[in-house]
């Protein structure tokens, strides 16, 4: 969220409720309303026609303030620089503005005209937020009602094939992002940075030193680690390195420990990743199958239980459990498949993977 309640322009009246932006430097408005009176529609429309020229640096002005007065002391430019993945480059946000209404309900006009404005290319959401009481808490029940869930894969992924080849053709960097399978454990749309950061681990956990691992890559070998003596968390490895590291992975789940010292990985890369971790993969010990591949498009989604289960189209399988993913997901499928009545073996006595185990498990609650 970039700013609450924002009215920086000449109509200091008009303020959009909420100001955000997404993962592919889009701005996102969302507007609120109680019930479905007004034209929120259209009133979103105008934000939006209004918000379109603004640049990176005024949306990093705004987040400041909204930082301020929610008490933060963190960096609006560096936030907002780590959340697009941006750390390096010119930041321009994209001249596509999606919209979310969010309202207790929804008048016919207004989910009329949502639906063609969507027919004619735009990106907008209707949510629905009834409020209520149990058991003396406040609780909401929120319910996308606008692309309706049964059809929004498909229509979002229209759309984001028609954005993403528009962004092609305006932008030179490489915005891929990887499914990684190591054995039985699957992570999904991983940025370049953390596929090699994943890799990485694999080879460290493997036996590789830091140092070994280095060598593979000799135009960074001297950059790609910092290292400080011990075995430190993240605050002890900032106490003792006197250089900022703003570029490294930092966090206590992140950093490595070998041969008595702590090491943290770099966060930047550039056009030179994928050989990089070609190179360390053929440094890596043996061990289970280690594979990577450019993210795909969903293909299958259902819900079963807590579970939400998705396969994309290169056959991977993800599974989430309260908007947390479940790793390594075979034991989760495993027991749905045994809920379900499906076999876990083929012909052939030989226990089912992953993928295999996903697809069935997603077809018979498809079938259900």
């Amino acid at each position: 969220m970039i700013a609450e309640e924002y009215g920086d322009w000449i109509d200091a009246n008009r303020r959009i409720d909420l100001l955000c932006i997404d993962e592919k430097a889009r701005l996102v408005i969302v507007e609120l309303k109680r019930d479905s009176s007004g034209h929120m529609e259209l009133q979103a429309l105008r934000y939006a026609a209004m918000i379109l020229t603004m640049r990176f640096k005024k949306a990093v002005e705004a987040h400041g303030k909204y930082l301020k007065r929610m008490g933060s002391e963190a960096d609006p430019e560096r936030a907002s620089r780590e959340f697009l993945d941006m750390e390096e480059c010119p930041v321009e946000l994209s001249e596509t503005v999606r919209i979310v209404l969010a309202s207790s309900d929804f008048s016919t006009e207004v989910t009329t005209t949502v639906l063609w404005l969507n027919k004619m290319g735009l990106d907008i959401r209707c949510v629905r937020m009834a409020p209520h009481e149990v058991d003396g808490r406040g609780l909401i029940d929120v319910q996308q009602v606008i692309p309706l869930k049964a059809a929004e894969q498909y229509q979002v992924a229209l759309r984001e094939k028609a954005l993403e080849q528009a962004a092609a053709r305006t932008q030179a960097r490489d915005m891929t992002r990887y499914d990684l399978t190591v054995d039985e454990t699957s992570l999904t749309n991983l940025p370049k940075r953390r596929l090699i950061y994943e890799i990485v681990a694999e080879a460290i956990r493997r036996g590789l030193s830091p140092l070994v691992v280095a060598a593979a890559v000799p135009w960074r070998e001297t950059s790609m680690f910092v290292s400080v003596e011990g075995a430190l968390s993240e605050a002890g490895l900032l106490a003792g390195y006197s250089n900022p590291l703003d570029r490294y992975y930092t966090s206590d789940g992140d950093l490595f420990h070998s041969a008595g010292r702590t090491y943290a990985l770099s966060r930047i890369w550039g056009d030179r990743t994928l050989e990089a971790i070609k190179n360390i993969m053929a440094e890596m010990p043996p061990g289970p199958a280690v594979e990577y591949a450019p993210t795909t498009a969903v293909v299958g989604e259902v819900t079963y239980g807590a579970f939400t289960i998705r396969r994309r189209e290169s056959g991977t399988i993800q599974i989430e459990r309260g908007g947390e993913s479940c790793q390594p997901a075979k034991p989760a499928l495993r027991d749905m498949a045994l809920g379900l009545g499906l076999p876990l073996y083929n012909g052939r006595s030989t226990e089912l993977n992953t993928r295999q185990l996903g697809a069935s498990v997603i077809k018979a609650v498809s079938e259900l």
